[in-house]
């Protein structure tokens, strides 16, 4: 998967995890009334901000005015008309739930699926569709292309780049902020949801100003317009760098080559700021 090895055991995690066999659907309280499901207030639920469910769907850009959550089984899904299955998939792209991939790009593997959006539901995972559902929007990584001389001499700054490259989080939370703690050695970082707060002290704590690229301890910091850190990457020497895309679970901790690397992480209104590891 994205060119790393993926254990049996992670892979029937996974397919739990995106096609859960039950899962929330956010309306409005009048198209609730309209479509005639039963639902919960939105303020009743709790998801965990670095939850396996708030990666899934997404949840972090769920608009405010959908403040009723309708439960779902595969089966409760099936049982409603199609009418309704189409409105309840408009509403979920409307009020920005993920996990609504269009019908087009699984087309060839899941070739009975009608209209134009669908949700996962366990019958439709299979190796193929699964692997395709993590792997979409993502790089594979290029681990293997980095030369043992490369790896040898990162030891001495990033004690634990090499065995963290190239592997998948044990679940949703681990980000691009523990990645790089924990490849330069802070015990269990890479296993954390960590913040932003603790992450700007171990830079202040172990890094100084400057750096380039293609030189090993290299931190790669990308800031927003007030300064608040949003993402981070480490370089590995003679021209390659590992990150963590997300906190989510299906993102790996990748390497590639930096300036692939920086050009894949740009987003308006971020600054790329670096700062290098003290010996």
């Amino acid at each position: 998967m994205l060119g790393i090895p993926v254990p049996p055991g992670l892979l029937d995690a996974w397919a739990g995890w995106l096609a859960p066999a039950r899962q929330p659907f956010f309306l409005t309280a009048e198209e609730a009334e309209r479509l005639g499901v039963g639902t919960v207030p939105r303020a009743e639920v709790s998801f965990p901000p670095a939850g396996r469910d708030t990666d899934t769907f997404a949840l972090w850009f769920v608009r405010p005015e959908a403040n009723r959550i309708a439960w779902l089984t595969e089966e409760d899904w099936l049982a409603l008309p199609p009418a309704s299955r189409r409105a309840l998939l408009r509403a979920q792209v409307r009020h920005g739930r993920g996990a609504v991939p269009p019908v087009r790009d699984f087309a060839d593997l899941l070739p009975h699926l009608t209209g134009t959006r669908f949700v996962w539901w366990p019958s439709l995972i299979a190796p193929a569709v699964l692997a395709r559902a993590v792997a979409q929007g993502q790089l594979n990584c290029r681990r293997a292309e980095v030369p043992d001389a490369v790896w040898t001499a990162a030891t001495s700054v990033l004690p634990r780049a090499r065995e963290l490259a190239g592997t998948f989080p044990h679940a949703s939370g681990p980000n691009c902020f523990g990645t790089v703690m924990g490849a330069a050695g802070v015990p269990g970082g890479e296993r954390e949801w960590v913040q932003r707060e603790p992450f700007e002290a171990f830079l202040a704590e172990r890094t100084r100003r400057g750096g380039h690229d293609d030189h090993l301890g290299t931190i790669l910091v990308w800031r927003d317009h007030s300064g608040q850190v949003q993402h981070t990457a480490i370089t590995l020497g003679g021209g390659w760098a590992l990150h963590k895309p997300s906190q989510s679970w299906m993102t790996p901790r990748v390497v590639r080559p930096t300036r692939d690397l920086i050009r894949w992480c740009r987003a308006p209104g971020w600054r790329l700021h670096r700062s290098r590891l003290r010996g």
